[in-house]
């Protein structure tokens, strides 16, 4: 007996193949998840970098430091969970992008290749200001507030935890990443007609008090996290503009 087929052109077809895919990522992201746990030390050692960096020049004997018998473990599981979505995600987007391409015309598959290779390099654009300007520069600023003491008061000194450094710089670096998405997003809002080049010109001031106020939820309420968050996304916001415009006129040409 000879086993049934499932039809690619159907609607059944698609959600097969949809299935396929994100299945294959999904075992991708897997093995990327075991790979970063057992590289977990040194992945961490990586992210602890920027603080090591800071601090080796105070004159104070520095250590990192966990409070509870599980932290250590879950802190590399969170390590092995962070490499696998930073990794992962690219083949996420190429397995999304294989899955819908065939449907696409010539011309809507270069309208839509730039932006799905521009994501995860604005990704990672964000994170590295983070771990190279935004973390050394919030680092020097919170250890600004340690004290050394004198007769009759205690000396106020860092000794940061373990989990909370790395979810810190975790959670920055997400923020700072799909922050950086910005020109995407509104370049397709722009392809799709929601918005043009006048809108966001006209509507700038509105814009900047609502990056200032997303910069104010996504990061530590410290200026240096919110300013280094704030200034990157009004500069891609003016970028965006022109992009836009750009993005207009080829419509116009075409």
């Amino acid at each position: 007996m000879s086993e049934k087929k499932t039809d690619p052109n159907t609607f059944v077809g698609h959600l097969s193949e949809l299935r396929s895919r994100l299945i294959k990522s999904l075992i991708f992201i897997f093995v990327i998840f075991i790979i970063g746990y057992i590289f977990a030390e040194s992945i961490f050692n990586f992210l602890v970098d920027p603080y090591a960096k800071a601090v080796q020049d105070d004159g104070i004997e520095r250590r990192l430091i966990f409070t509870a018998l599980h932290e250590t473990f879950i802190t590399y599981l969170k390590v092995a969970f962070f490499s696998a979505i930073f990794l992962g995600s690219p083949i996420l987007l190429t397995q999304i992008w294989k899955f819908i391409a065939p449907g696409l015309y010539q011309n809507e598959k270069k309208a839509l290749l730039p932006y799905l290779i521009a994501t995860p390099v604005l990704f990672l654009l964000g994170g590295m200001l983070v771990y190279y300007l935004v973390m050394p520069l919030a680092i020097k600023f919170f250890l600004s507030f340690e004290t050394s003491g004198h007769l009759n008061s205690l000396p106020i000194q860092l000794e940061a935890k373990v989990n909370e450094y790395l979810s810190l710089i975790m959670r920055l670096i997400f923020a700072f990443g799909l922050s950086f998405q910005l020109p995407v997003i509104l370049n397709l809002l722009a392809r799709v007609g929601a918005i043009d080049s006048k809108y966001l010109k006209e509507r700038r001031r509105y814009f900047i008090v609502i990056i200032f106020a997303a910069a104010a939820i996504l990061t530590p309420p410290d200026p240096i996290t919110q300013i280094g968050l704030a200034i990157p996304l009004l500069i891609l916001y003016e970028l965006s503009i022109l992009s836009v415009k750009l993005t207009e006129k080829n419509k116009d040409n075409a």
